[in-house]
């Protein structure tokens, strides 16, 4: 199959029902595995620094970025660390429900003075794993998005959490993504095998690349399942891709 395919619409309504936390509900699967193997590769891809907040994006909307997001911070939190998913994504925001989380303080209103650093911060239900929600969206997401609060809430943050993943917007659609890349320590590109069009996932690169973002790689997502078994342990562009039926 190849890896990209133009002009083929996204199937959203086989968006609805994606993996979601596979990497809890099936921890033994081979989808989970490879979400571990992911993590173990983001560990070892820089020597000299750590990579402690971590930017999970894609170049267009609907293509696995918050599935990705979540799986990874599960497999980190089996894993020992103290991890928290902060949805940065401020105009689409799916953290909340993933969790059965209230979304009524979150990222938003802590930007906005409007709630404190611990009443933001819920527990998922997972040991280890910690959970900021977007917050109700607001008029201005670039802005707050783009202030010196969040900077000084990452900060905060990398001082009581190991990790810190970040689900952002998708790259080409708003701004927002490029704003967040520049203050985390790495970037990670999610890429839907047979979606996303070659253009697109390079012009995305292009706009991460124009805010000096350090982009560790990319996770190929939508495996065919019928290939799983041949993919698994293959590499695609930095990571071993996450087979994924529907996301």
């Amino acid at each position: 199959m190849p890896l990209f395919r133009r002009k083929r619409k996204i199937n959203n309504d086989s968006l609805k029902n994606g993996v979601g936390l596979v990497a809890i509900d099936d921890s033994k699967s081979i989808v989970a595995e490879q979400f571990r193997t992911v993590r173990t590769n983001i560990q070892f891809s820089s020597v000299d620094e750590q990579v402690q907040t971590l930017l999970i994006t894609s170049s267009d909307p609907s293509e696995g970025k918050s599935t990705v997001s979540m799986n990874l911070a599960a497999v980190w939190a089996q894993q020992g660390q103290k991890v928290l998913v902060l949805d940065a994504d401020l105009r689409r925001p799916t953290v909340h429900r993933t969790f059965s989380l209230s979304n009524r303080a979150g990222l938003s209103t802590y930007l906005s003075h409007l709630a404190s650093y611990e009443d933001i911060i819920q527990e998922s239900g997972m040991e280890n794993l910690s959970v900021i929600t977007s917050g109700p969206i607001p008029p201005n997401p670039a802005e707050l998005l783009n202030s010196k609060g969040l900077s000084d809430l990452l900060e905060q943050l990398k001082a009581n959490f190991d990790v810190v993943i970040l689900d952002a917007p998708p790259v080409n659609t708003v701004t927002d993504a490029q704003l967040l890349a520049h203050k985390t320590d790495g970037v990670i590109l999610v890429v839907p095998q047979g979606i996303a069009e070659k253009s697109s996932v390079a012009h995305a690169v292009d706009m991460l690349k124009k805010v000096h973002a350090n982009i560790l790689g990319t996770v190929m997502n939508r495996f065919q399942s019928s290939k799983a078994a041949g993919y698994y342990g293959g590499y695609y562009g930095g990571y071993y891709g996450v087979d994924e039926k529907n996301d």
